[in-house]
């Protein structure tokens, strides 16, 4: 009986420490969303991003993917952001999906303009550039070497 409740205590201690581990990396690793308004951008290719991808500026945090949907009538991705408050927008602000590393996955990288007008909340980036396929442009390049009569 005494055996039972030792390894009932141990089992309670090992769930604690498992706990306590996973707040800590929850709260260590910036996995959060950032709270702030919404402005939408369309890209032709949006491959990458999802709910909860990075938007950064400079390579700071600025913002979070908060969902993507296809506009029936341009065919588009249209990705919501959620950007801080602390962050204003120029209105010619440019967005492209930019790939982490060759493994990683994809985040939006936002780049200011020069305008006077900020980005109300709820308002549209319109210059955009969508995700690069690396594995498309490779073979492009493989298959146009082929074809010129391979290497020199």
């Amino acid at each position: 009986m005494r055996r039972n409740i030792i390894e009932t205590v141990m089992g309670g201690v090992v769930l604690l420490v498992a706990i306590v581990f996973l707040v800590f990396v929850f709260s260590s690793s910036g996995v959060r969303s950032v709270s702030g308004y919404e402005v939408v951008a369309e890209f032709d290719d949006a491959t990458g991003v999802a709910s909860g991808t990075d938007v950064r500026m400079s390579g700071v945090k600025v913002g979070t993917v908060l969902s993507q949907e296809l506009d029936p009538q341009s065919y588009f991705a249209e990705v919501t952001m959620s950007i801080s408050q602390d962050v204003l927008l120029p209105s010619d602000t440019s967005a492209r999906i930019v790939p982490e590393g060759l493994l990683g996955g994809n985040y939006v990288s936002l780049t200011p303009g020069g305008a006077d007008e900020n980005i109300e909340p709820g308002g549209r980036i319109t210059q955009t550039q969508g995700a690069v396929n690396l594995m498309d442009l490779l073979g492009r390049f493989i298959f146009s070497s082929e074809q010129d009569g391979g290497p020199s």
